[in-house]
Protein backbone atom coordinates (compact mmCIF):
# COMPACT_ATOMS: atom_id res chain seq x y z
CA UNK A 1 0.00 0.00 0.00
CA UNK A 2 0.96 3.78 -0.51
CA UNK A 3 0.22 5.23 2.69
CA UNK A 4 0.91 9.05 3.79
CA UNK A 5 0.38 10.08 7.46
CA UNK A 6 0.79 13.14 9.38
CA UNK A 7 1.30 13.92 12.87
CA UNK A 8 -1.70 15.69 13.11
CA UNK A 9 -5.03 14.60 14.68
CA UNK A 10 -7.22 17.56 14.45
CA UNK A 11 -11.26 17.01 13.83
CA UNK A 12 -11.78 18.35 10.11
CA UNK A 13 -15.88 16.82 10.16
CA UNK A 14 -17.75 14.86 12.33
CA UNK A 15 -16.27 11.31 13.43
CA UNK A 16 -13.19 12.26 10.67
CA UNK A 17 -10.11 13.33 11.75
CA UNK A 18 -7.52 15.17 9.85
CA UNK A 19 -5.03 12.46 9.80
CA UNK A 20 -7.42 10.21 8.41
CA UNK A 21 -8.54 12.74 6.10
CA UNK A 22 -4.63 12.90 4.59
CA UNK A 23 -4.24 8.91 4.53
CA UNK A 24 -5.21 7.68 1.58
CA UNK A 25 -5.31 4.13 3.39
CA UNK A 26 -6.91 4.99 6.31
CA UNK A 27 -10.28 6.63 5.73
CA UNK A 28 -11.78 4.53 8.68
CA UNK A 29 -15.41 5.33 8.98
CA UNK A 30 -17.24 2.52 10.14
CA UNK A 31 -14.37 -0.09 9.90
CA UNK A 32 -14.40 1.17 5.97
CA UNK A 33 -10.86 0.45 4.69
CA UNK A 34 -10.54 2.73 1.68
CA UNK A 35 -7.01 3.15 0.23
CA UNK A 36 -3.85 0.95 0.60
CA UNK A 37 -3.14 1.95 -2.92
CA UNK A 38 -2.08 -0.80 -4.68
CA UNK A 39 0.57 0.33 -7.76
CA UNK A 40 0.82 -3.15 -9.27
CA UNK A 41 -1.73 -2.62 -11.67
CA UNK A 42 -0.59 0.93 -12.98
CA UNK A 43 3.01 -0.88 -12.94
CA UNK A 44 2.45 -3.61 -14.71
CA UNK A 45 0.59 -1.56 -17.40
CA UNK A 46 3.30 -0.75 -19.42
CA UNK A 47 4.02 3.50 -20.99
CA UNK A 48 2.14 2.24 -24.16
CA UNK A 49 -1.58 1.71 -22.54
CA UNK A 50 -3.43 5.25 -23.91
CA UNK A 51 -6.53 3.84 -24.31
CA UNK A 52 -9.59 4.17 -26.52
CA UNK A 53 -10.98 7.64 -24.42
CA UNK A 54 -12.13 9.19 -27.79
CA UNK A 55 -14.65 6.07 -27.99
CA UNK A 56 -16.03 6.24 -24.59
CA UNK A 57 -19.26 8.32 -23.53
CA UNK A 58 -18.89 10.63 -20.20
CA UNK A 59 -20.71 8.35 -18.20
CA UNK A 60 -19.69 5.73 -15.21
CA UNK A 61 -21.63 2.10 -13.78
CA UNK A 62 -21.61 1.76 -10.15
CA UNK A 63 -22.10 -1.77 -9.92
CA UNK A 64 -23.89 -2.40 -6.60
CA UNK A 65 -23.30 -6.79 -6.37
CA UNK A 66 -25.30 -8.59 -3.54
CA UNK A 67 -23.41 -11.94 -2.71
CA UNK A 68 -24.57 -15.07 -1.42
CA UNK A 69 -27.88 -14.67 -4.07
CA UNK A 70 -30.53 -11.96 -3.39
CA UNK A 71 -33.90 -13.37 -3.41
CA UNK A 72 -36.00 -12.02 -6.42
CA UNK A 73 -39.13 -12.02 -4.65
CA UNK A 74 -38.03 -10.38 -1.29
CA UNK A 75 -36.51 -7.22 -3.45
CA UNK A 76 -38.39 -6.06 -6.84
CA UNK A 77 -40.72 -9.51 -7.59
CA UNK A 78 -43.16 -9.94 -4.52
CA UNK A 79 -45.70 -12.39 -5.75
CA UNK A 80 -48.41 -11.25 -3.71
CA UNK A 81 -51.12 -12.97 -5.52
CA UNK A 82 -49.27 -16.36 -5.19
CA UNK A 83 -50.04 -18.91 -2.68
CA UNK A 84 -48.62 -17.97 0.61
CA UNK A 85 -45.67 -20.06 1.15
CA UNK A 86 -44.50 -18.76 -2.63
CA UNK A 87 -45.28 -14.91 -1.86
CA UNK A 88 -42.85 -12.47 -0.10
CA UNK A 89 -42.72 -13.05 3.68
CA UNK A 90 -41.28 -9.29 4.10
CA UNK A 91 -44.63 -8.48 2.15
CA UNK A 92 -44.68 -5.55 -0.49
CA UNK A 93 -45.18 -2.06 -0.95
CA UNK A 94 -46.79 -0.06 -3.71
CA UNK A 95 -44.01 1.92 -5.46
CA UNK A 96 -44.41 5.49 -7.54
CA UNK A 97 -44.98 3.65 -10.78
CA UNK A 98 -48.26 2.32 -11.19
CA UNK A 99 -48.77 -1.51 -11.28
CA UNK A 100 -45.27 -2.07 -9.86
CA UNK A 101 -44.65 -3.12 -6.34
CA UNK A 102 -41.22 -3.96 -4.13
CA UNK A 103 -40.52 -5.90 -1.14
CA UNK A 104 -41.24 -4.50 2.20
CA UNK A 105 -37.72 -3.56 3.53
CA UNK A 106 -37.80 -1.23 0.42
CA UNK A 107 -39.48 1.81 1.22
CA UNK A 108 -37.44 4.67 0.45
CA UNK A 109 -36.81 3.04 -3.38
CA UNK A 110 -40.50 2.64 -3.71
CA UNK A 111 -41.19 6.25 -3.84
CA UNK A 112 -38.11 6.45 -5.92
CA UNK A 113 -38.87 4.39 -8.14
CA UNK A 114 -39.54 5.76 -11.48
CA UNK A 115 -35.79 6.44 -11.54
CA UNK A 116 -34.91 2.89 -11.56
CA UNK A 117 -35.82 0.01 -14.29
CA UNK A 118 -36.52 -3.67 -12.48
CA UNK A 119 -35.62 -6.45 -14.52
CA UNK A 120 -38.49 -9.74 -13.99
CA UNK A 121 -36.93 -11.79 -16.27
CA UNK A 122 -33.50 -12.08 -15.27
CA UNK A 123 -31.84 -15.59 -15.64
CA UNK A 124 -28.84 -17.75 -16.46
CA UNK A 125 -28.24 -21.78 -15.22
CA UNK A 126 -25.36 -21.50 -12.44
CA UNK A 127 -26.30 -22.57 -9.09
CA UNK A 128 -23.11 -23.09 -7.53
CA UNK A 129 -21.42 -19.47 -5.84
CA UNK A 130 -18.73 -19.23 -6.99
CA UNK A 131 -19.89 -20.63 -10.88
CA UNK A 132 -22.78 -17.75 -10.38
CA UNK A 133 -20.79 -15.30 -9.53
CA UNK A 134 -18.27 -15.88 -12.83
CA UNK A 135 -21.21 -15.89 -14.79
CA UNK A 136 -23.03 -12.68 -13.90
CA UNK A 137 -19.91 -10.78 -12.64
CA UNK A 138 -18.27 -11.34 -16.30
CA UNK A 139 -21.10 -11.14 -18.47
CA UNK A 140 -20.41 -14.49 -19.98
CA UNK A 141 -17.66 -12.86 -22.21
CA UNK A 142 -14.55 -15.13 -23.63
CA UNK A 143 -11.85 -13.43 -22.15
CA UNK A 144 -12.82 -14.67 -18.74
CA UNK A 145 -12.40 -11.06 -17.16
CA UNK A 146 -14.86 -8.89 -15.56
CA UNK A 147 -17.08 -6.78 -17.08
CA UNK A 148 -14.92 -3.40 -15.25
CA UNK A 149 -11.68 -5.32 -16.21
CA UNK A 150 -12.78 -5.35 -20.28
CA UNK A 151 -13.85 -1.66 -19.77
CA UNK A 152 -10.29 -1.18 -18.41
CA UNK A 153 -8.75 -2.96 -21.41
CA UNK A 154 -10.90 -0.74 -23.87
CA UNK A 155 -10.20 2.62 -22.08
CA UNK A 156 -7.21 2.61 -20.61
CA UNK A 157 -6.17 1.99 -17.20
CA UNK A 158 -6.41 5.54 -15.46
CA UNK A 159 -8.60 8.40 -16.33
CA UNK A 160 -5.25 10.95 -18.30
CA UNK A 161 -6.88 14.14 -16.53
CA UNK A 162 -7.11 13.70 -12.81
CA UNK A 163 -4.86 10.12 -13.00
CA UNK A 164 -7.69 8.20 -11.19
CA UNK A 165 -8.26 4.39 -12.17
CA UNK A 166 -10.90 3.76 -14.30
CA UNK A 167 -12.31 0.35 -12.52
CA UNK A 168 -12.63 0.32 -8.52
CA UNK A 169 -13.19 -2.61 -6.53
CA UNK A 170 -14.67 -1.50 -3.19
CA UNK A 171 -14.58 -3.78 -0.22
CA UNK A 172 -14.24 -4.21 3.89
CA UNK A 173 -12.21 -5.86 5.79
CA UNK A 174 -14.74 -8.99 6.89
CA UNK A 175 -14.16 -10.30 10.39
CA UNK A 176 -16.98 -13.09 9.76
CA UNK A 177 -15.74 -16.19 7.76
CA UNK A 178 -18.58 -16.63 4.90
CA UNK A 179 -18.47 -12.99 4.06
CA UNK A 180 -14.57 -12.56 3.95
CA UNK A 181 -15.08 -15.88 1.57
CA UNK A 182 -17.38 -13.91 -0.26
CA UNK A 183 -15.47 -10.82 -0.72
CA UNK A 184 -12.51 -12.93 -2.13
CA UNK A 185 -14.86 -14.99 -4.70
CA UNK A 186 -16.53 -11.69 -5.98
CA UNK A 187 -12.91 -9.89 -5.90
CA UNK A 188 -11.04 -12.98 -8.24
CA UNK A 189 -14.25 -13.37 -9.97
CA UNK A 190 -14.05 -9.59 -11.35
CA UNK A 191 -10.10 -9.74 -12.49
CA UNK A 192 -8.98 -9.58 -15.33
CA UNK A 193 -8.24 -13.59 -16.39
CA UNK A 194 -6.22 -13.59 -19.52
CA UNK A 195 -6.33 -10.03 -20.38
CA UNK A 196 -3.81 -9.09 -17.66
CA UNK A 197 -3.11 -8.09 -14.09
CA UNK A 198 -2.86 -4.62 -15.51
CA UNK A 199 -6.46 -4.47 -16.39
CA UNK A 200 -7.81 -5.53 -12.95
CA UNK A 201 -9.44 -3.31 -10.44
CA UNK A 202 -7.49 -1.02 -8.28
CA UNK A 203 -8.11 -2.45 -4.77
CA UNK A 204 -8.55 -0.13 -1.80
CA UNK A 205 -8.05 -2.73 0.42
CA UNK A 206 -4.41 -3.64 -1.04
CA UNK A 207 -3.37 -7.05 -1.10
CA UNK A 208 -0.71 -9.33 -3.34
CA UNK A 209 2.69 -9.47 -4.05
CA UNK A 210 2.93 -5.00 -3.44
CA UNK A 211 0.62 -5.22 -0.11
CA UNK A 212 3.52 -5.01 2.24
CA UNK A 213 6.30 -2.96 0.39
CA UNK A 214 4.05 0.43 -0.56
CA UNK A 215 3.76 1.66 2.70
CA UNK A 216 5.15 5.11 3.33
CA UNK A 217 5.35 7.72 6.21
CA UNK A 218 5.94 11.30 5.83
CA UNK A 219 5.58 14.43 7.91
CA UNK A 220 2.54 16.63 7.56
CA UNK A 221 5.30 19.52 6.58
CA UNK A 222 7.27 17.17 4.15
CA UNK A 223 3.67 16.13 2.32
CA UNK A 224 3.32 20.07 1.12
CA UNK A 225 7.19 19.67 -0.43
CA UNK A 226 6.04 17.75 -3.64
CA UNK A 227 10.03 17.58 -4.08
CA UNK A 228 10.53 16.13 -0.52
CA UNK A 229 7.59 13.38 -1.90
CA UNK A 230 9.02 12.74 -4.82
CA UNK A 231 12.43 11.43 -3.36
CA UNK A 232 10.52 9.41 -1.22
CA UNK A 233 8.48 7.65 -3.97
CA UNK A 234 12.42 7.66 -5.61
CA UNK A 235 13.10 5.61 -2.40
CA UNK A 236 9.67 3.54 -3.41
CA UNK A 237 10.44 2.91 -6.75
CA UNK A 238 13.81 1.59 -5.97
CA UNK A 239 12.13 -0.89 -3.81
CA UNK A 240 9.58 -2.00 -6.37
CA UNK A 241 12.46 -1.93 -8.77
CA UNK A 242 14.58 -4.37 -6.84
CA UNK A 243 11.84 -7.43 -7.16
CA UNK A 244 12.26 -6.93 -11.29
CA UNK A 245 8.76 -6.02 -11.56
CA UNK A 246 8.99 -2.48 -13.34
CA UNK A 247 10.65 -1.18 -16.47
CA UNK A 248 8.96 2.63 -16.73
CA UNK A 249 9.16 3.93 -13.30
CA UNK A 250 9.00 7.73 -14.31
CA UNK A 251 5.83 7.57 -15.45
CA UNK A 252 3.98 5.76 -13.16
CA UNK A 253 5.50 7.65 -10.03
CA UNK A 254 4.52 10.15 -11.61
CA UNK A 255 1.15 8.87 -11.90
CA UNK A 256 1.10 7.82 -8.27
CA UNK A 257 2.29 11.76 -7.44
CA UNK A 258 -1.00 12.61 -9.47
CA UNK A 259 -3.38 10.45 -7.51
CA UNK A 260 -1.62 11.56 -4.02
CA UNK A 261 -1.55 15.45 -4.67
CA UNK A 262 -4.10 15.80 -7.39
CA UNK A 263 -7.14 16.35 -7.70
CA UNK A 264 -8.27 12.57 -7.77
CA UNK A 265 -6.93 12.49 -3.98
CA UNK A 266 -9.67 13.78 -3.11
CA UNK A 267 -12.58 11.57 -4.12
CA UNK A 268 -11.56 9.54 -1.54
CA UNK A 269 -11.83 11.90 1.52
CA UNK A 270 -15.13 12.25 2.83
CA UNK A 271 -13.82 14.55 4.91
CA UNK A 272 -14.54 17.43 2.15
CA UNK A 273 -18.44 16.24 2.14
CA UNK A 274 -20.97 18.20 4.22
CA UNK A 275 -21.07 16.43 7.34
CA UNK A 276 -24.89 16.64 7.00
CA UNK A 277 -24.53 14.72 3.89
CA UNK A 278 -22.31 12.05 5.08
CA UNK A 279 -25.06 11.78 8.15
CA UNK A 280 -27.69 11.24 5.20
CA UNK A 281 -25.43 8.03 3.77
CA UNK A 282 -24.35 6.90 7.02
CA UNK A 283 -25.52 2.81 7.05
CA UNK A 284 -23.41 2.51 10.20
CA UNK A 285 -27.01 2.16 12.88
CA UNK A 286 -27.69 -1.38 11.12
CA UNK A 287 -26.03 -4.46 12.85
CA UNK A 288 -25.75 -6.81 9.14
CA UNK A 289 -23.46 -9.53 11.49
CA UNK A 290 -24.55 -12.90 11.46
CA UNK A 291 -21.92 -14.97 12.90
CA UNK A 292 -20.03 -12.04 14.48
CA UNK A 293 -21.44 -9.80 17.66
CA UNK A 294 -21.40 -6.57 15.26
CA UNK A 295 -21.15 -5.50 11.78
CA UNK A 296 -21.92 -1.96 11.24
CA UNK A 297 -23.04 -1.46 7.71
CA UNK A 298 -20.39 0.78 5.72
CA UNK A 299 -22.30 0.29 2.64
CA UNK A 300 -24.05 3.97 2.49
CA UNK A 301 -20.56 5.35 2.37
CA UNK A 302 -18.85 3.18 0.19
CA UNK A 303 -22.24 4.59 -2.25
CA UNK A 304 -20.99 7.68 -1.08
CA UNK A 305 -17.52 7.47 -1.95
CA UNK A 306 -18.31 5.89 -5.62
CA UNK A 307 -20.19 8.88 -6.03
CA UNK A 308 -17.21 10.89 -5.64
CA UNK A 309 -14.80 9.08 -7.80
CA UNK A 310 -17.16 8.72 -10.38
CA UNK A 311 -17.13 12.76 -10.58
CA UNK A 312 -12.78 12.36 -11.10
CA UNK A 313 -12.75 9.77 -14.09
CA UNK A 314 -13.48 6.74 -12.29
CA UNK A 315 -15.25 4.52 -15.01
CA UNK A 316 -16.37 1.00 -13.34
CA UNK A 317 -16.87 0.45 -9.89
CA UNK A 318 -17.65 -2.81 -8.06
CA UNK A 319 -19.00 -2.49 -4.34
CA UNK A 320 -19.60 -5.72 -2.39
CA UNK A 321 -22.27 -5.73 -0.14
CA UNK A 322 -22.21 -9.29 1.64
CA UNK A 323 -24.69 -11.76 3.62
CA UNK A 324 -27.44 -12.59 1.10
CA UNK A 325 -27.01 -16.59 1.21
CA UNK A 326 -30.48 -16.66 3.29
CA UNK A 327 -31.11 -20.40 3.50
CA UNK A 328 -31.91 -20.05 7.20
CA UNK A 329 -31.51 -22.64 9.69
CA UNK A 330 -28.96 -21.97 12.57
CA UNK A 331 -25.62 -20.88 10.35
CA UNK A 332 -27.76 -18.49 8.00
CA UNK A 333 -29.75 -16.00 7.73
CA UNK A 334 -33.46 -16.73 6.84
CA UNK A 335 -35.65 -14.24 4.92
CA UNK A 336 -36.97 -12.14 7.30
CA UNK A 337 -34.17 -11.42 9.88
CA UNK A 338 -31.92 -11.48 6.83
CA UNK A 339 -34.06 -8.91 4.53
CA UNK A 340 -34.26 -6.53 8.23
CA UNK A 341 -30.64 -6.76 8.54
CA UNK A 342 -29.97 -6.38 5.16
CA UNK A 343 -32.64 -4.83 3.20
CA UNK A 344 -32.85 -1.99 5.60
CA UNK A 345 -29.39 -0.02 4.71
CA UNK A 346 -29.69 -1.10 0.93
CA UNK A 347 -32.59 0.67 1.06
CA UNK A 348 -31.55 3.96 2.92
CA UNK A 349 -27.73 3.93 0.73
CA UNK A 350 -29.40 3.51 -2.19
CA UNK A 351 -32.15 5.95 -2.02
CA UNK A 352 -29.97 8.40 -0.52
CA UNK A 353 -27.53 7.91 -3.83
CA UNK A 354 -30.32 7.90 -6.05
CA UNK A 355 -31.29 12.04 -4.25
CA UNK A 356 -27.47 12.91 -4.20
CA UNK A 357 -26.51 12.03 -7.70
CA UNK A 358 -30.31 13.37 -9.35
CA UNK A 359 -29.37 16.78 -6.93
CA UNK A 360 -25.78 17.34 -8.55
CA UNK A 361 -26.99 16.91 -12.26
CA UNK A 362 -25.20 13.42 -12.43
CA UNK A 363 -28.23 10.95 -13.01
CA UNK A 364 -28.07 10.68 -16.52
CA UNK A 365 -23.93 9.90 -16.51
CA UNK A 366 -23.91 7.40 -13.55
CA UNK A 367 -25.87 3.86 -14.00
CA UNK A 368 -26.02 1.66 -10.77
CA UNK A 369 -26.58 -1.58 -11.15
CA UNK A 370 -27.78 -3.70 -8.72
CA UNK A 371 -27.51 -7.44 -8.88
CA UNK A 372 -26.17 -10.63 -7.32
CA UNK A 373 -25.02 -14.23 -8.50
CA UNK A 374 -28.31 -15.91 -8.88
CA UNK A 375 -32.29 -15.92 -6.99
CA UNK A 376 -33.34 -17.73 -4.38
CA UNK A 377 -35.96 -20.73 -4.42
CA UNK A 378 -39.58 -19.62 -5.06
CA UNK A 379 -41.14 -22.07 -2.11
CA UNK A 380 -40.12 -20.64 1.27
CA UNK A 381 -38.78 -23.36 3.77
CA UNK A 382 -40.44 -24.03 7.36
CA UNK A 383 -37.70 -21.89 8.86
CA UNK A 384 -38.01 -18.76 6.36
CA UNK A 385 -34.75 -19.68 3.95
CA UNK A 386 -34.92 -20.12 0.53
CA UNK A 387 -32.04 -21.58 -1.43
CA UNK A 388 -30.09 -21.05 -4.70
CA UNK A 389 -32.24 -20.19 -7.59
CA UNK A 390 -30.24 -19.00 -10.81
CA UNK A 391 -33.74 -19.68 -13.24
CA UNK A 392 -34.72 -15.97 -11.77
CA UNK A 393 -32.36 -13.52 -10.17
CA UNK A 394 -32.65 -9.83 -8.66
CA UNK A 395 -31.54 -7.21 -11.60
CA UNK A 396 -32.30 -3.18 -11.05
CA UNK A 397 -30.77 -0.26 -13.01
CA UNK A 398 -30.83 3.65 -12.11
CA UNK A 399 -29.74 6.39 -14.56
CA UNK A 400 -27.45 6.51 -16.97
CA UNK A 401 -30.02 8.74 -19.29
CA UNK A 402 -31.29 5.19 -19.70
CA UNK A 403 -35.38 4.70 -19.49
CA UNK A 404 -36.27 4.23 -16.14
CA UNK A 405 -39.72 4.15 -14.61
CA UNK A 406 -40.23 0.41 -16.20
CA UNK A 407 -40.58 -3.29 -15.07
CA UNK A 408 -39.13 -5.32 -18.15
CA UNK A 409 -40.14 -8.76 -18.92
CA UNK A 410 -42.24 -10.75 -16.53
CA UNK A 411 -41.28 -13.77 -14.31
CA UNK A 412 -44.07 -16.80 -13.94
CA UNK A 413 -46.72 -16.46 -11.12
CA UNK A 414 -44.85 -18.03 -8.47
CA UNK A 415 -41.38 -16.76 -9.82
CA UNK A 416 -40.44 -20.00 -10.46
CA UNK A 417 -38.91 -18.95 -14.17
CA UNK A 418 -39.30 -15.85 -16.89
CA UNK A 419 -42.54 -15.88 -18.40
CA UNK A 420 -40.75 -13.60 -21.08
CA UNK A 421 -38.08 -13.42 -23.03
CA UNK A 422 -35.19 -14.42 -20.91
CA UNK A 423 -32.46 -11.76 -20.18
CA UNK A 424 -28.81 -13.08 -19.54
CA UNK A 425 -25.35 -12.15 -18.43
CA UNK A 426 -24.84 -11.80 -21.90
CA UNK A 427 -27.55 -8.61 -22.37
CA UNK A 428 -26.69 -7.29 -19.16
CA UNK A 429 -22.77 -6.98 -19.95
CA UNK A 430 -24.22 -5.62 -23.69
CA UNK A 431 -25.83 -3.03 -22.16
CA UNK A 432 -23.16 -1.79 -20.23
CA UNK A 433 -20.79 -1.63 -23.30
CA UNK A 434 -23.53 0.27 -25.49
CA UNK A 435 -23.98 2.73 -22.19
CA UNK A 436 -20.07 2.87 -22.01
CA UNK A 437 -18.66 3.39 -25.42
CA UNK A 438 -19.99 4.36 -29.07
CA UNK A 439 -20.09 0.91 -30.37
CA UNK A 440 -19.83 1.95 -33.91
CA UNK A 441 -16.43 3.62 -33.67
CA UNK A 442 -15.53 1.06 -31.22
CA UNK A 443 -16.02 -1.83 -34.08
CA UNK A 444 -13.51 -0.08 -35.97
CA UNK A 445 -10.31 0.24 -33.47
CA UNK A 446 -7.65 -1.50 -34.52
CA UNK A 447 -5.44 -3.54 -32.11
CA UNK A 448 -8.40 -4.76 -29.78
CA UNK A 449 -8.04 -8.59 -28.24
CA UNK A 450 -10.14 -10.79 -30.89
CA UNK A 451 -12.59 -11.94 -28.02
CA UNK A 452 -13.38 -8.22 -26.87
CA UNK A 453 -14.32 -7.38 -30.75
CA UNK A 454 -16.48 -10.90 -30.93
CA UNK A 455 -18.11 -10.15 -27.38
CA UNK A 456 -18.85 -6.36 -28.74
CA UNK A 457 -21.03 -8.26 -31.85
CA UNK A 458 -22.41 -10.71 -29.68
CA UNK A 459 -24.72 -9.95 -27.77
CA UNK A 460 -27.83 -7.35 -27.79
CA UNK A 461 -28.52 -4.96 -24.92
CA UNK A 462 -31.37 -4.81 -23.14
CA UNK A 463 -33.72 -3.14 -25.17
CA UNK A 464 -36.45 -1.49 -23.21
CA UNK A 465 -33.21 0.31 -21.65
CA UNK A 466 -32.56 2.29 -24.94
Amino acid sequence: MLKLTSGSMTRCCDRISRRECLQIGSLALGGLGLGNINLSNLLAAGASDPGLGDVMADKSVVLLFLTGGPSQIETFDPKMTAPAEFRSITGDLATSVPGVHFGGTFPRLARLADRMAVVRSFTHGNSNHTGGVEDVIRGLNPTGAGMGSVVTRIRGTTDPKHGMPVHVYLAREEEDPQFNKERIRLQDAAGPAQLGSAYGAFNPLGGGHFSSSLSLNIGRTRLDDRRALRRALDRLSRRVDADGVMDSIDRFEQQALDLVLGKSKDAFDLGQEDPALVEKYDTGRFNTALRIESRPSTLGHQMLLARRLCEVGCRFITIHNPGWDMHGGNTQFNMPFGMERLGRPVDQAVATFLEDVEDRGLSDKILLVITGEFGRTPKLKPDGGRDHWPRLSTLAFAGGGLKMGQAIGQSSSRAEEPRTKPLTPENLFATILHLLFDIPALRLQPGLPRQITALIEREEPIGELF
